[in-house]
């Protein structure tokens, strides 16, 4: 078994994180889902904000995001609203904050500590950046079993208490972010209600 390395996003594997993120969000629709194109994108704005897991020379997993300025006081969004329709687009290197657009991990390689990882490498750019935290619509798939019983906000609570686990959400919690209500509408994902949570992690060496 190779030892699992870590690498600077590049334009070469931009088909193999495709359809990486495309396996692991099998219930999303796919005009919310990273094309080849979009991760080109991602390649050439932001570099720095990209991240590969690779066994050899094989991509296994990665993370992207830009640079925004998000306006907490309204935060209500759709994963479109922030990162424009090609991928990248709306990415501003003022922005204060990093806006973590995917985190994929392929399905063979899970308990490897490879998503923490990803998350370490994001909080190392943003730290090294001077930017305040980093800021997401976290996917919440456990939601789709109580549905029918409860609302998107009392599932985070819940989940955020320890009374219920939710296979990402639970994840990144343990990996130092909060929960800050659900994102209604922020994706297309109808075994969820198409909800999202918000989700922070707040830069302690931040020096504004």
């Amino acid at each position: 078994m190779n030892e699992i390395t870590y690498a600077p996003i590049r334009v070469e594997w931009a088909e193999q994180l495709a359809e990486i993120e495309h396996t692991v969000f099998s219930s999303i629709g796919t005009e919310d889902l990273l094309s080849y194109e979009d991760i080109v994108g991602y390649c050439k704005v932001f570099p720095e904000g990209g991240f590969v897991a690779l066994d050899g020379d094989k991509p296994i997993g990665f993370g992207v995001g830009l640079l925004l300025d998000f306006n907490f006081e309204d935060a209500y969004h759709s994963l479109d609203d922030l990162t424009g329709t090609a991928g990248g687009g709306d990415h501003n290197p003022e922005g204060d904050w990093y806006y973590g657009v995917t985190i994929a991990v392929n399905p063979e390689y899970r308990k490897r500590g490879i998503g923490h990882q990803l998350y370490e490498l994001r909080k190392e750019a943003v730290r090294k950046l001077g930017k305040k935290g980093i800021v997401a619509g976290g996917v919440i798939p456990g939601y789709s079993e109580h549905l029918d019983t409860m609302s998107a906000d009392e599932y985070i609570d819940k989940v955020v208490s320890g009374d219920l686990y939710d296979p990402t959400l639970s994840f990144q919690l343990q990996n130092g972010f909060e929960a800050r209500g659900a994102i209604p509408d922020y994706l297309d994902d109808p075994t969820v209600g198409n909800n999202a949570v918000l989700i922070v992690w707040e830069n302690p060496d931040y020096r504004g």
